[in-house]
């Protein structure tokens, strides 16, 4: 079953004294490529984050954030700027009696002591971080996104194939159509031929040799079997295949070239209203299939 890049997954769980919560979004990106949001103390298992997600997802922009909340505070833990509050309260105060005509103590004093900077949460150490718990948060997210990324995955499936399907149903079309396409170039050819008969004089075996290799140049038999196989092959790795899609979407390239050579060369008005409808499931192909792993 393929997968979709574009996954989500959230974890949030409770250990000792930490509120831990993590989030990982996922897109689509040729390469692994990481960006996180945590906290200082996160800096000595970095790389070993980085594997872990790189292990995982294989592939993708992905956006990765982890909060840890203290839910139990030493008095160790909470610093308060004294000095910084009663510049607050005192401004605070001041601004009171020069507006109102009387002080609000209470409500400055919330006021000043809920101020930028007055209390401080001092910063954890890593030694403090609760490891074990945060890998595993970190792991039930991934286990979710990649679930994200295999229900996407499926739909994404089904989709490919029936832009597939479409692109068979046009090159039976283009069979159809191209059985009597010969036959009706070497009639058109010979009616302008015998309209000028009577003012050059035309010689039958060169003209002959000379059709020949027209219809030759004109012929896409070999297009339309190359297209076949590709067509073939990529609903074989799309259906049998993980990861697949840097290789769909090489495929889907070979099919373009196939397709565009086949309206260059019908010279038939018909096929190359057809080759415009394959052109655009091609599209579709090729566009979905940039968010395949």
């Amino acid at each position: 079953m393929q997968q979709s890049m574009t996954g989500y997954g959230q974890d949030e769980r409770r250990s000792e004294k930490f509120l831990i919560k993590t989030e990982i979004k996922s897109l689509n990106s040729k390469f692994f490529d990481l960006t996180a949001r945590y906290g200082k103390e996160f800096a000595p298992k970095e790389i070993e984050i980085r594997n872990v997600l790189s292990e995982q997802l294989k592939r993708g922009k992905i956006m990765l954030t982890i909060e840890l909340v203290l839910t139990e505070a030493a008095d160790s833990d909470v610093q308060v700027d004294e000095a910084l509050f009663k510049a607050y309260f005192n401004k605070f105060n001041a601004l009171s009696q020069e507006v109102a005509g009387t002080a609000t103590n209470n409500g400055v004093f919330e006021l000043a002591l809920n101020a930028p900077e007055v209390i401080k949460q001092q910063e954890l150490d890593s030694d403090r971080v609760p490891w074990d718990d945060v890998f595993d948060s970190i792991l039930k997210t991934v286990h979710k996104c990649v679930q994200f990324r295999k229900d996407e995955g499926a739909a994404l499936e089904e989709k490919l194939s029936d832009y597939t399907i479409q692109i068979k149903k046009g090159l039976e079309m283009i069979e159809e159509s191209d059985e009597n396409r010969a036959a009706n170039i070497r009639a058109r050819i010979q009616k302008n031929l015998d309209e000028i008969r009577d003012k050059v004089q035309v010689d039958e075996n060169r003209f002959e040799q000379e059709l020949i290799y027209y219809l030759e140049k004109l012929d896409i038999t070999e297009e339309k079997v190359r297209l076949t196989q590709h067509l073939d092959y990529f609903i074989q790795i799309l259906k049998g295949e993980e990861q697949a899609g840097k290789k769909l979407g090489f495929l889907a390239q070979e099919m373009g070239r196939e397709i565009n050579t086949i309206g260059s060369k019908a010279n038939d008005a018909e096929i190359q209203r057809i080759v415009v409808m394959m052109k655009d499931e091609l599209e579709k192909i090729k566009e979905q299939s940039l968010n395949i792993l």
